[in-house]
C-alpha cells in the first residue's frame, strides 16, 4: 500500500483470481478498462502525418489524436519507426518486430481490454503472426478489429509485399470485422485483374462482396477515381450495398487512409452505422485536402487535420 499525496487517498494494488492487475481507492475498485480502449498497430512516423502520427498529438504541447478527438483512448503498438516516411529522399528507420510481443505482454500483464483493434501497415511475415496472435489473445465478444491490409496502391504491390505476404495479410482479413482497402489491395485480396476491374463498378461491388465472405462483415473500398469524383464501395452484408462519393480535391497526399481508418475505428467502437461513418471520414478528409491545398503544404506532408479536429463527433 502506498499514499498518493496528488490525490490525498490510500491506493492498493492487488491481483484477481486471473493475476490481473486491479486498484482499490478508498474501498472502491479502479480498473484500466473503465475507459473506451482502441489498440492501433502500425509504424510510427516522427514526420509526414501518417500511420501512427494522425492518431498521436503532434501539434506543440497539446493535439487531440483523431481516434481520441472521438471519445476513445488510442493505445499504440509500433512496428517500426521512422524519422519521416518512406516518400522522403531520406529518412532514418528502426525495425520493432523483434520487441513487439515483450511489448505486448506488459498488456497482458495489465489486465488491458480492447473495444477495438485497429492494424495499419505490416512489414514482414512475423509482424503479421504477431497480429494474428494480439487478436486472438484480446478479443472478446465486444471487440471489433479493423484492417487496414496495406499492400499497395495504383495497381502495384509494394516492394515487401511477396506472395507469401499477401496470403497471410488474407488470413488477417479472415479475423477482421471491417476491412478498408483500397482497390488495388481489394484485388490482390480477390484475385482479381487491376486493370479489368478499374472501371468496372459491378466488379468492384462483387469483389467487396468476396471480401465479406471470407470473413469480415463489413467491407469499404476506397480511393475509386470517376472524372471529378472520388468513390467509396460501401457493403455490409443485408444492410447497405452503395458507392458513396465526393468531389475531388488536388491530388493524392500521404495519410489520408490512415485517417480514414481511424475515423471508421474509432467509430465502430462507438457504435456508429457503418455508411453514416464512411460519410464522416469522407468529409473530413476532404476538408483536410482544402486546407491543405490553400496553404500550399508539400504533398509529402499529408494533410492539414489539425485546425479541424475538434469539428468530429
Amino acid at each position: 500500500m502506498f499514499t498518493n499525496y496528488r490525490i490525498c487517498c490510500k491506493i492498493k494494488l492487488i491481483y484477481d483470481k486471473n493475476f490481473e492487475l486491479y486498484y482499490i481507492r478508498n474501498g472502491a475498485y479502479m480498473s484500466h478498462n473503465n475507459q473506451k480502449k482502441i489498440a492501433v498497430v502500425n509504424d510510427f512516423s516522427g514526420f509526414g502525418r501518417c500511420s501512427i502520427a494522425v492518431s498521436l498529438p503532434i501539434i506543440s504541447a497539446v493535439s487531440l489524436p483523431v481516434i481520441s478527438a472521438l471519445k476513445v483512448q488510442c493505445c499504440l503498438v509500433p512496428t517500426s519507426i521512422f524519422s519521416n516516411h518512406t516518400a522522403y529522399p531520406e529518412y532514418f528507420f528502426d525495425d520493432y518486430t523483434d520487441k513487439m510481443e515483450e511489448y505486448i505482454d506488459n498488456w497482458k500483464k495489465l489486465g488491458l481490454e480492447f473495444e477495438g483493434i485497429s492494424t495499419g501497415f505490416l512489414g514482414d511475415a512475423k509482424q503479421i503472426e504477431i497480429v494474428k496472435s494480439f487478436i486472438r489473445y484480446f478479443k472478446k465478444d465486444n471487440t471489433v478489429v479493423i484492417v487496414d491490409p496495406v499492400m499497395g496502391d495504383y495497381g502495384v504491390k509494394y516492394a515487401t509485399y511477396t506472395e507469401d505476404l499477401c496470403r497471410r495479410m488474407k488470413e488477417l482479413v479472415e479475423q477482421a470485422d471491417i476491412v478498408t482497402p483500397n482497390i488495388t489491395e481489394a484485388c490482390i485480396l480477390t484475385g482479381n485483374d487491376y486493370d479489368k476491374v478499374i472501371n468496372d463498378d459491378v466488379e468492384i461491388a462483387k469483389m467487396a462482396e468476396k471480401i465479406s465472405a471470407s470473413g469480415p462483415k463489413k467491407v469499404v473500398i476506397t480511393g475509386i477515381n470517376r472524372e471529378n469524383y472520388i468513390c467509396d464501395y460501401v457493403y455490409e452484408k443485408n444492410v447497405t450495398n452503395e458507392f458513396l462519393k465526393s468531389v475531388k480535391v488536388g491530388g493524392e497526399r500521404s495519410g489520408t487512409g490512415d485517417i480514414f481508418s481511424a475515423i471508421i475505428s474509432a467509430d465502430a467502437v462507438n457504435n456508429v452505422e457503418f455508411k453514416t461513418s464512411v460519410e464522416k471520414a469522407s468529409k473530413f478528409i476532404r476538408e483536410c485536402l482544402v486546407i491543405s491545398e490553400e496553404r500550399d503544404i508539400p504533398k509529402e506532408d499529408g494533410v492539414c487535420f489539425e485546425d479541424i479536429l475538434t469539428t468530429l463527433r
